[in-house]
């Protein structure tokens, strides 16, 4: 039997859909044995993914194009929830505390599950501005900072449902990591993410400038993606140098993660500009 691309990645999205059960399931009722599982189903969800976007590029050899499925918006959820999965399979794997998974996990399902039912998923040949050699590391670099930031968002509502660690560890949100483990991990991961998306920034504007003759042109997209670096620049300074922790950083890594959303979708669909392929 011969599996296409479109077959595995839509395969991946009801793999991801399980872990982020089992990882409910593990948090709610402290299972070991069923946190395991949902690491081995986002192990092998991963490892299909991976297939299924070597797979895609392969694919568009065959058809002359010849291109990294980076370049529309089926391509880039896929990507997105690829690199989402990558970098929470790293923190897992860090500090062995699967219940994250219970809310890093969704971000990987919803994107996938928008990308195979809600997209389309056709090869096709890249428009003129991508057919360039930073299409990769401008994608590359930016999602690896807007997956951060998605992990990022994550930790911060388990840190505001986490109750104080000296009432114990009863109940439901008992069962979630130490506030303290949590602020860190919210604070690491936005440092990391920032400088991805600092980097992504700044090979987007050599590329623009390959492109349309201009580092920045304050197309839609250009100016959200500034916006969203902004926010978490202001998280990061106010961590470095007002003290700011805990409560205040967690509601800043949604916020932030609320802008990185515009920036990728509302600017698709609400504003137009040179970055309106990204839509098609």
């Amino acid at each position: 039997m011969t599996f296409s691309s479109s077959y595995l990645l839509s395969l991946v999205t009801f793999v991801y859909l399980g872990a982020a059960a089992l990882y409910l399931i593990h948090w709610v009722f402290r299972v070991q044995k069923v946190g395991l599982l949902a690491t081995l189903a986002t192990y092998a969800g991963f490892a299909i993914q991976t297939s299924g976007i070597a797979l895609r590029w392969i694919e568009s050899h065959r058809m002359g194009y010849g291109h990294a499925p980076l370049s529309n918006l089926y391509e880039s959820l896929v990507f997105f929830s690829w690199v989402t999965v990558l970098v929470y399979l790293f923190i897992e794997w860090k500090i062995r505390r699967r219940e994250i998974g219970a809310f890093a996990a969704p971000f990987a399902t919803f994107s996938m599950a928008y990308a195979s039912f809600g997209t389309e998923d056709k090869i096709q040949p890249l428009i003129p501005a991508l057919q360039s050699n930073w299409l990769i590391a401008h994608v590359v670099t930016c999602f690896l900072g807007y997956a951060s930031f998605a992990i990022a968002c994550g930790l911060g509502i388990m840190y505001l449902l986490k109750k104080d660690d000296s009432r114990g560890g009863q109940g439901i949100l008992g069962g979630l990591p130490e506030k303290k483990l949590l602020d860190e991990l919210v604070h690491q991961t936005i440092i990391f993410g920032f400088l991805w998306l600092s980097i992504g920034i700044i090979t987007g504007a050599v590329w623009a400038n390959e492109a349309w003759g201009t580092y920045w042109s304050w197309d839609p997209k250009e100016t959200w993606s500034l916006i969203t670096w902004f926010v978490y620049a202001t998280a990061l300074h106010a961590r470095f140098v007002r003290g700011w922790a805990g409560r205040k950083i967690a509601f800043l890594s949604i916020i932030g993660f609320v802008s990185v959303i515009f920036t990728y979708f509302g600017v698709n669909f609400l504003l137009s500009g040179l970055h309106s392929y990204g839509s098609q």
